[in-house]
């Protein structure tokens, strides 16, 4: 019984640790000298805070699903509103709604996440992509509390303003394209795109599976057929998915 109560919450044990992962990397990374790294240590660096940052992202997504904190649901969507607001200062409600709207039309005209129907380039896709969840006004209201965090925590802490760049800003623009590329585009991208994928069927493709997107590339259809199921087990899912399918021919 222990055992499967500390099981029910290791959605909120993930989030908890990656929540903490983000903040304080975020602060050491703000304080320590660039002069003191190399460039492949920071190189490593912005890739870990960019991990972290997807992070940020697919708690607000488990969040939407009620899959975080199952037994409480005001824990769940109080989670989610922080994690996606850490993550771009972006409306929990918009990401809802929109996250909605792509599991009732994924891949084709109606899904927020999907191109225009004519402009199916990745780049202007990735544009449509960031559209979806920034308008013109919320995308200047972020500026803004960029700018005011910035210029508040270099004035009272001396931070170079260098190092919020690399360890904040690009971050962000390398997990929007992380969760574009790999959690959109290439299961979306072409057609029958998830029947033509490879999934991973060992530990280091699993690894790779978890670094890119958290399972959601690899295994997204999958999550479209068991959106319940948190983004630490999707791998498990596998085999229930293709008996489905299977039992779905007869």
């Amino acid at each position: 019984m222990v055992l499967q109560k500390h099981a029910s919450y290791l959605g909120l044990y993930l989030a908890i640790a990656i929540l903490i992962l983000w903040l304080t990397s975020g602060l050491y990374f703000m304080a320590f000298p660039l002069s003191k790294m190399s460039l492949s240590a920071i190189a490593i660096r912005i890739g870990c805070r960019s991990f972290l940052h997807t992070g940020l992202f697919i708690l607000a997504h488990d969040a939407i699903h009620g899959n975080l904190v199952r037994n409480n649901l005001v824990l769940n969507r109080r989670i989610g509103q922080l994690a996606v607001n850490l993550y771009a200062s972006l409306s929990y409600e918009k990401c809802q709604k929109n996250h909605r709207k792509h599991h009732l039309n994924p891949a084709q005209i109606g899904d927020p996440d999907f191109h225009d129907g004519v402009h199916s380039h990745p780049i202007f896709w990735y544009y449509k992509f960031l559209r979806g969840y920034f308008s013109l006004a919320e995308f200047f209201k972020f500026i803004g509390k960029i700018t005011l965090f910035s210029v508040s925590v270099h004035a009272w802490f001396n931070v170079a303003y260098l190092n919020l760049f690399i360890f904040f800003l690009v971050p962000l623009v390398l997990s929007s394209v992380q969760l574009f590329f790999f959690g959109t585009y290439l299961p979306h991208g072409q057609e029958n795109s998830w029947q033509n994928r490879k999934q991973p069927s060992n530990f280091l493709g699993n690894c790779w599976s978890l670094l890119t997107c958290y399972h959601f590339g690899s295994y997204h259809e999958e999550h479209h057929a068991f959106p319940d199921i948190p983004w630490f087990q999707l791998p498990q899912t596998r085999s229930n998915f293709y008996t489905q399918q299977k039992l779905n021919k007869f």
